[in-house]
């Protein structure tokens, strides 16, 4: 803040997106679909920084985050759709709900003061990071048990230990590079595939040694 910008997603800028359900009665008032591909993805006039949507994880609880476009968003939309022909029946809601530290928040409401202009000098804060952990995960809701949240729960000071030079979102990140990497070696000939494709069993084998509590 005051001139200088914390790391931010490039995400917060651009239009929110996200995967829309079959069972959304409603369209929001600035919501359009895409017009390319499957239809599974739809977006609003506004950026992600803009657009606050609520979730919950185990430690923050309730909270909310903003919905800042991912293609996960649309590919696991995607993924889950049910055809009877032509015609889908059902597609499940996918949204990311992504909330920084307070430094990185406070930077996201200077740059929609300043009309989305960014700050003139940014920096990756890695080492400042003195205490502080990442829930990242994924919160499935709709079902008869109501919700379930599955992810990991990752401290600085345990990523530091597992890995030197890093933070809690660094490792968390770099784990499913890792996982991506050992598929493109152990399956040379597969091609170009979308991440719900990837054997989840294997990409957590490589990865969860780097994401502690899960």
């Amino acid at each position: 803040p005051g001139g200088e910008g914390a790391s931010i997603p490039e995400g917060f800028s651009h239009p929110a997106g996200l995967g829309g359900g079959t069972h959304e009665r409603e369209s929001p008032a600035d919501g359009a679909r895409q017009t390319n591909g499957l239809g599974a993805a739809i977006y609003l006039s506004r950026p992600g920084a803009a657009t606050k949507v609520r979730t919950w994880t185990p430690i923050e609880q309730h909270f909310h985050g903003f919905l800042v476009t991912h293609n996960e968003s649309v590919s696991i939309a995607e993924y889950f759709s049910v055809y009877e022909g032509s015609k889908c029946v059902f597609r499940p809601t996918v949204h990311y709900a992504y909330h920084p530290c307070d430094a990185a928040v406070q930077s996201v409401h200077e740059i929609l003061g300043k009309d989305s202009e960014k700050q003139k000098e940014l920096r990756v804060v890695m080492d400042e990071v003195v205490d502080g952990h990442d829930e990242l995960g994924v919160l499935v809701m709709g079902h008869k048990k109501g919700a379930y949240w599955y992810g990991s729960v990752l401290d600085v000071h345990e990523a530091r230990r597992l890995a030197p030079y890093n933070n809690a979102t660094s490792l968390q990140v770099a784990s499913g590079v890792l996982a991506g990497l050992v598929h493109c070696v152990e399956n040379p000939r597969e091609g170009v595939i979308e991440a719900e494709e990837l054997n989840h069993v294997r990409a957590l084998e490589v990865a969860k040694p780097y994401l502690g509590r899960m």
